[in-house]
This record gives structure tokens, C-alpha cells and sequence, in this order.
């Protein structure tokens, strides 16, 4: 008997088409959506001409004028002034001459940054450890009215930030948290720590109760096996998480807006207000936005791998 050619293939596995077509469609939907960051990266090294010229100018020669612009302030200056001056000793006083001004100081931009940076971890920080141990008790105790209580927390999500920002500007007035970072703090994890209890609770489900009964047999307390047991077994979920609550306090916007505009405003109002002579000053704020992206871009690569764990733990039953 001729031996013949088998046709059959896995309904598991993929044929090698389909892997193409979906490598190609990926391949293409990455770089749609780095466009935008490319050309904000590419606005930070332009002149302030070069960057609202039409139409736009792909080949232009790179400046570091708009990092300059971002981190100072500057004042223009007569030529006979800046005569008298001695040599400019950095390359921002060098570009900031150029164009006959001075540095007269540094700007609020990385008071800003900074500003962003506690009140983003700092909720991420609370919002996790609070959803953590709430979503633990959810999963584990026979709570009264669990599933409305749980709709509850998760329809606080569901409102959008207009409906309720004045009823919380008018409160946070009268305690005196207007522009405070621990005021920003307290309602960014507030926002998130809805998401952080649903999302914990179904990694928390995921997990035997048997290996917490077994760590109590064996003279654990239920505190110990929640430390020892559980909290390792659920770190991915608990990384998935806090990458999650750490995105939208990192871009949040209009709660921002409203209830700071000093010492705890964060950089998202603060980049669009900045102003060059004769309007925005483009390359400042592309510089700024760059700047932007780096903190929660290395957040997400230092985590991916247990992003990616999370975002499929629970996926597949056995």
C-alpha cells in the first residue's frame, strides 16, 4: 500500500498563513500607533519655525532649542547687553544667545515632573494595597450582599470625571486639599481602586483555597498564609494591576486641571501652558511630552513580562 501524504492539521495550532497575515497585521498596527510618538519626538529636536512650517519638514537640522526652552526662562535682550556678557559657557545659553536672549532662571517643569511622579506611585502604591486586601476578602469570606457591593464599587468607575468634579472641588476646598499631593493622592486612588479590587479579585479567585488551608493546619494564621501563600501566587495580577492604576494617574487630566495649579500640579495641565513668543512654543511642549512618556514607558518594560502573565492568567481551566 502507497504510503500517502497526510493533510490533516492541528485545529489548535495555526496554519502558516494565518501566522503571516497576523504577523503583518501587527506588524502594521505598531507602527500606526508610534506614529504619533515619533513625531512628538521629532517636534522636541526642531526649531520653532521648522515645527509649524506646511508643509511639515521631514529633513531639517536638529536643535536642542525646545529642551532649552522647556527647563528655563529666558528674556530678550539688546545686542550691545549681550556684548558685555562673558561667553556662554553651556549649549542653552549658547542657542538661548543665538537668538538675542538670556536665561534668567529655571522653570517650573521639573517641580512639575516631580509633582507627578509622587502623586502617580503614591495612589498606584495605595490603590493596590488597599484593592489587594479588599479584593482577598471578597474572595475569601462570605460577604454580605457581595455582588452588590461589588457593583457598587465598580459603578463608582463608570461616572465620568465631569459629573462629579465639582461636588469634589467644593469639598476639597472646604478641607483644604486643593492643590495638595496628598489630596491628589487620596482621589486618584479612590478612582482606582475600584478597577484594583475587580481586577484582584478574579486572580485571587484563581487561586486554591487548599494551599492556605494546608499553610493553617500547619500552625500558620490566616494573615501569615495571606503573606506567604497568596500574595506570592498572585503577583502578576497584583503587577498587571498596578501598571493599569499607574497609567491613568500618570495621564489623568481633568481632575488635575481643576484642583491644582501650584505647588502640587502635576505635568500633564502644565505642559499645554507652555507659551514662546508669538504662541505656543511647539518644540517645548513636544520635548516636555517626550520627557513624559519615559517614566511610564520604563515602568511597563521593567513589568511586561508579568504583565503579560497577568493579562492571561485564569485564561485557561484545567
Amino acid at each position: 500500500m502507497s504510503a500517502r501524504s497526510s493533510t490533516a492539521h492541528s485545529v489548535v495550532e495555526p496554519s502558516s498563513t494565518s501566522k503571516l497575515v497576523a504577523s503583518v497585521l501587527v506588524v502594521v498596527y505598531a507602527l500606526v500607533t508610534m506614529i504619533p510618538l515619533f513625531w512628538i519626538v521629532v517636534t522636541s529636536l526642531k526649531s520653532p519655525p521648522d515645527s509649524i512650517s506646511y508643509p511639515p519638514k521631514i529633513v531639517f537640522t536638529p536643535t536642542i532649542e525646545g529642551y532649552c526652552n522647556l527647563f528655563t526662562n529666558q528674556t530678550r535682550q539688546t545686542p550691545e547687553f549681550l556684548a558685555t556678557l562673558p561667553p556662554a559657557t553651556t549649549a542653552c545659553e549658547k542657542v538661548t544667545r543665538e537668538r538675542n536672549m538670556v536665561i534668567v532662571g529655571p522653570s517650573n517643569f521639573t517641580k512639575r515632573f516631580f509633582n507627578s511622579l509622587v502623586i502617580a506611585f503614591g495612589s498606584t502604591a495605595l490603590s493596590v494595597f488597599l484593592g489587594t486586601i479588599a479584593a482577598y476578602g471578597f474572595s475569601r469570606f462570605k460577604v454580605p450582599l457581595k455582588d452588590d457591593l461589588l457593583f457598587f464599587i465598580l459603578s463608582t468607575r463608570m461616572m465620568p470625571p465631569i459629573a462629579v468634579a465639582i461636588p469634589i472641588y467644593l469639598m476639597y476646598r472646604e478641607l483644604g486639599l486643593s492643590d495638595t499631593k496628598i489630596g491628589m493622592i487620596l482621589l486618584y486612588t479612590a478612582v482606582n481602586v475600584s478597577l484594583a479590587v475587580w481586577l484582584l479579585k478574579g486572580f485571587i479567585d484563581e487561586i486554591p483555597r487548599e494551599y492556605e488551608e494546608a499553610a493553617m493546619i500547619d500552625g500558620y494564621t490566616r494573615l501569615q498564609a495571606f503573606r506567604k501563600v497568596v500574595l506570592p501566587q498572585a503577583t502578576t495580577g497584583i503587577v498587571a494591576t498596578a501598571i493599569f492604576c499607574m497609567i491613568f494617574a500618570w495621564n489623568e487630566y481633568a481632575f488635575a486641571v481643576l484642583l491644582t495649579s501650584g505647588d502640587a500640579q502635576p505635568a500633564p495641565p502644565f505642559i499645554p501652558t507652555i507659551i514662546g513668543e508669538g504662541g505656543m512654543d511647539w518644540p517645548a511642549v513636544g520635548a516636555g511630552t517626550t520627557l513624559f512618556l519615559i517614566p511610564i514607558l520604563v515602568f511597563t518594560i521593567l513589568l511586561r513580562k508579568h504583565l503579560l502573565r497577568g493579562i492571561t492568567f485564569g485564561a485557561v481551566r484545567k
